[in-house]
């Protein structure tokens, strides 16, 4: 028996620079209407998924897009088909959004959405568009700890909002001193952090998540019982196993030279976009990369950048 065709979608995440994001309910005569969703449509033969996705906003929203970044692929079975939604970041167009064919929109915060009900494949979705452009992975180990929580107490006031703390090498107690201390001050803040390490730290730290580095992923077979999930990874088959494991987002890298590593291979852009396009969860790019890098990070298909030094200068 042959598996049931796919239907090929491009789906739009208009996205304001508030972090509101675009949502629209399905009309009456369609497959779960009143259904909430992100706009986009099905890809005609021989169209480009670009073509779709500037075709369908035209169409349904009236506007012209000006700057979509390729985010993310996932497949998902409803009863009456199966669809492979191919996500587009959209973050600008020409043009104010009104309906064309008679739909309801409404801008929403990803992590207060409004709006019910939402379609069952895009709930993991706006979970994941809470997520910053910019993810901090703590420097003490060669900062001293000290030093390490002078300079979050910065960045922080300074924006950033996702910390990876890993300083796996530091004993015990001063890791979980550290720990309580990130977590406590990220609070302050409306910042999540994520740990390395046992789920037993995480508990104790009472941090949002885990960070699972790829040797750690791959023995695993189960999602971590944690709200937040990352991993690192080095490659398509390490992307894969996060993704399998129901990880939130992944780490890959390195995608440049990096300083800590000279002369290591590295993905490069081409290799890193091709990757990141067919993931179905978020990735994060990793080595060589600043601040300054985001946009263009963006336009490879990445959610945004992973900084270790470069977040705490």
């Amino acid at each position: 028996m042959s598996p049931p065709p796919i239907t090929e979608v491009a789906a739009a995440v208009l996205t304001q620079p508030d972090g509101r994001v675009l949502l629209a309910q399905r009309p009456a005569g369609k497959a779960y209407a009143g259904y909430w969703e992100f706009p986009g449509g099905k890809v005609e033969p021989g169209e480009s998924l670009d073509a779709t996705l500037a075709r369908e906003l035209h169409e349904e929203l009236g506007i012209v897009v000006t700057r979509a970044c390729r985010w993310i692929t996932r497949v998902f079975e409803y009863p009456h088909a199966t669809v492979r939604l191919n996500f587009f970041r959209v973050f600008e167009w020409q043009g104010t959004p009104h309906p064309h064919e008679g739909q309801v929109f409404s801008w929403q915060l990803p992590d207060a959405v409004e709006v019910t009900p939402l379609l069952p494949a895009n709930f993991p979705i706006v979970k994941v568009l809470s997520l910053p452009a910019v993810l901090g992975i703590s420097h003490a180990e060669s900062l001293g700890v000290d030093t390490f929580l002078a300079r979050l107490d910065v960045a922080l006031a300074n924006g950033l909002r996702l910390i990876q703390l890993r300083d796996k090498t530091l004993p015990d107690e001063v890791r979980l001193h550290l720990a309580r201390e990130t977590v406590r001050r990220a609070r302050l803040h409306g910042a999540r952090v994520l740990v390395n390490g046992p789920l037993d730290l995480v508990r104790a730290a009472g941090a949002d998540g885990i960070h699972l580095d790829s040797s750690a992923a791959v023995r695993l077979t189960t999602r971590p019982d944690c709200e937040w999930v990352g991993v690192s990874c080095h490659d398509g088959a390490e992307l894969a196993q996060a993704a399998t494991l129901g990880a939130d987002f992944a780490l890959l890298s390195p995608v440049l030279p990096t300083l800590t590593h000279p002369g290591a291979t590295t993905l490069g852009w081409k290799a890193f976009s091709t990757l990141a396009a067919a993931s179905p969860i978020p990735v994060y790019g990793l080595g060589g990369l600043g601040r300054e890098d985001v946009a263009l990070a963006q336009s490879r298909g990445a959610h945004g950048v992973a900084l270790l030094r470069g977040a705490w200068t």
